[in-house]
């Protein structure tokens, strides 16, 4: 029976297993998967933008595990920008889309169906009337704009100044105001959370809170949507998050910035596999340190800050292996960030890998361990998955072509084992003791290994 076939079941399994857990744990049982509009469309993507990656997804993604749908960055603002955050500043003080509590609407200009203050539903429908599941960005705090007004907050007598801490800004984003730890702070939070699950709202994206690390709004947070009866998603960014607050970050979100924001240049890349390693055995299930969208395809259409604008990834195909082996086998969540309906074959093919896809999706393997080091710029991480099953990745960091011998035991793998290898489909093997590979520079091989029995004694 093939490795995929078994995803189901223990996938129930563990579902069981932690219905008694934290509410954290309750969502995200194995890393989301999904589209982000970020990386293509900035602070500026329209609703049919939104419709036309979603058409995508459901119906060349879906099959393959990938559902969420995430609005990124200003949806509430009704001027399209470029996404220069010199032009955000400069929208300091301009009216944003809200209701009569203070509460960010999306803006008409830029989604149509929320015309006459309806918020996000009707598109969110849309979504899910496609198998699909709905997400957005937000930016923690409240806004000045409802803090200068004094608005009333939803559900309580309290009102938007009274939670507001002024002294409390972000550094790049004009809009909110930080929230007291307070009675009259929760009240916004859950006003707030109230409004997302009458929208259908099934994941969230809180930018702002990672790093500077604002541990008393995460909390509020966390609090706020585990009482407004719907589950989602509650990811923070931007990183990296300090690996010193894993405790604390995984009591209360369901995924975690690793990095900065994360674009397709070779150095970002490299880094991004010390990142992840900082954070070595630390994702289970409910909890995953997260290494930000994936910019593949087509992208920077309306998102070019620092950047060339519209371009194809500036990876190559082999960092691109790279870049999928990481995620994958780490586990981290998996969102996309090209605009998808101008993929190519080769890109479609590439994160529709079944088997990749089912080493990121097992829902009973263990985190990934990082095991060799530097080694002439060699590193193989290894990972325990379900049935007996192994994962193994050899990550080629120089300049020029290796042939790496992985020692397995040194990875943890005893015994013999057939070894597929994922990117290139054949089979090798059986394996014991060691496997040897010629790996590409800025490349990886990635290795599903499978036990094999041995005979019985005579």
């Amino acid at each position: 029976m093939k490795y995929t076939t078994l995803l189901i079941a223990a996938l129930l399994t563990i579902t069981g297993a932690l219905a008694q857990t934290n509410a954290p744990s309750k969502a995200a049982l194995t890393p989301p998967m999904g589209w982000n509009s970020y990386d293509a469309f900035g602070d500026s993507v329209t609703e049919a933008e939104v419709l036309a990656n979603a058409e995508y997804m459901k119906s060349k993604l879906l099959q393959y595990g990938w559902n969420y749908v995430v609005i990124d960055f200003r949806w509430y603002d009704p001027v399209v920008t470029l996404n220069d955050h010199n032009l955000t500043r400069d929208r300091t003080g301009a009216p944003l889309a809200a209701d009569a509590n203070g509460r960010l609407l999306p803006s008409p200009e830029k989604f149509p169906s929320a015309i006459g203050g309806v918020g996000f539903k009707p598109l969110a429908d849309r979504i899910h009337a496609m198998g699909l599941k709905f997400g957005f960005h937000m930016m923690r705090g409240i806004p000045r704009q409802a803090v200068l007004a004094k608005t009333p907050i939803e559900g309580s007598n309290f009102t938007a100044d009274q939670a507001a801490n002024t002294n409390s800004k972000c550094g790049w984003c004009p809009d909110m105001y930080g929230v007291s730890k307070s009675e009259t702070g929760q009240a916004w939070y859950d006003s707030c959370a109230r409004l997302w699950a009458s929208w259908g709202l099934d994941f969230v994206k809180v930018d702002d809170l990672s790093l500077p690390y604002s541990a008393d709004e995460i909390e509020m947070i966390r609090k706020a949507i585990d009482k407004c009866g719907r589950p989602i998603v509650f990811s923070t960014s931007p990183g990296p998050t300090p690996a010193a607050k894993a405790d604390h970050i995984k009591a209360n979100a369901n995924m975690w910035r690793i990095s900065g924001d994360f674009w397709d240049e070779w150095p970002k890349l490299r880094h991004q596999l010390d990142l992840m390693a900082d954070w070595d055995g630390v994702g289970v299930p409910g909890h995953w340190p997260d290494a930000d969208m994936i910019p593949l395809g087509h992208i920077g259409i309306r998102c070019y800050t620092n950047y060339p604008a519209s371009r194809w990834t500036r990876f190559t195909r082999d960092e691109q292996i790279f870049l999928m082996t990481l995620c994958c086998i780490a586990p981290s969540p998996l969102m996309l960030g090209m605009n998808l309906p101008d993929n190519d074959a080769w890109t479609l093919g590439l994160i529709t890998n079944k088997e990749a896809l089912a080493i990121n999706q097992d829902p009973l393997g263990s985190p990934a361990r990082w095991v060799v080091k530097y080694r002439r710029g060699e590193e193989i991480w290894s990972r325990d998955l379900n049935g007996g099953k192994k994962a193994l990745a050899i990550f080629n960091t120089s300049n020029h072509p290796l042939t790496v011998k992985a020692n397995l035991e040194q990875a943890g793998i005893t015994g013999k084992y057939s070894a597929l290898d994922i990117w290139q489909g054949n089979k090798k093997g059986p394996v014991e003791g060691t496997l040897t590979e010629t790996i590409p520079a800025h490349g990886a091989a990635f290795f599903l290994l499978m036990p094999v029995s041995r005979d019985p004694s005579p």
